[in-house]
């Protein structure tokens, strides 16, 4: 009983945390390490370097597992500063679960390249709606914003709208791309490929 007792306490805590938490923006990457993070496969396609974040190297992602509202996310926005260099390809994940040694299966990805040979450009919804025009360019910081609540999902660059998509009842979804849904889960980071390197200074989400 007294077991039971405590989980209940806990898990009010837990809640309430996460209810004060409301509309205060949190930083997920604290600039000196990857604590709360935790990569699915070759973690050496991360470093942190002069308070960034780098991502390059072969494929993996990197999920956030901190403890701010247990990371998991429902209704929220998520902003990251991002830079890229020529020809790279990253990605940032939402509404996903961790998954090791393969891509991300749940949830939607929101495309980081501004000039790698896939056309589809940063804040499309990968596979699901795609953007071909370019509103940043190479070796420039910019502010990708995410914004999730109830079916919808918006993708901003500096501000600017790029994507504005609320996912119907039923779905069309290609083969094996089945649970890119709006759901609830985590955060990831998408290392590409080896010829692909990409900046991230600042991750941070507030809770909608």
């Amino acid at each position: 009983m007294k077991k039971i007792a405590l989980t209940v306490m806990f898990g009010l805590m837990a809640c309430t945390l996460g209810f004060s938490q409301k509309g205060k923006w949190v930083e997920l990457f604290d600039g000196k390490s990857l604590d709360g993070w935790k990569a699915s496969e070759r973690p050496e396609s991360f470093r942190v370097e002069d308070g960034n974040l780098v991502v390059e190297g072969q494929r993996a992602h990197l999920y956030y597992d901190g403890a701010f509202n247990n990371h998991n996310f429902k209704d929220f926005e998520v902003q990251a500063r991002i830079m890229t260099f020529p020809g790279a390809n990253s990605g940032l994940y939402v509404h996903t679960d961790f998954l090791p040694g393969d891509w991300p299966k749940q949830g939607y990805e929101i495309q980081v390249n501004n000039s790698h040979t896939d056309w589809r450009r940063s804040a499309s919804l990968y596979n699901v709606v795609d953007v071909a025009e370019v509103y940043v360019k190479d070796n420039e910081w910019y502010d990708m914003t995410v914004t999730v609540k109830g079916n919808r999902i918006v993708t901003k660059i500096n501000g600017i709208t790029v994507v504005d998509y609320t996912q119907p009842e039923n779905p069309l979804r290609n083969k094996g791309q089945e649970l890119r849904l709006i759901k609830n889960g985590t955060i990831a980071i998408q290392a590409h490929d080896p010829k692909s390197k990409v900046m991230y200074k600042s991750i941070k989400v507030r809770l909608l």
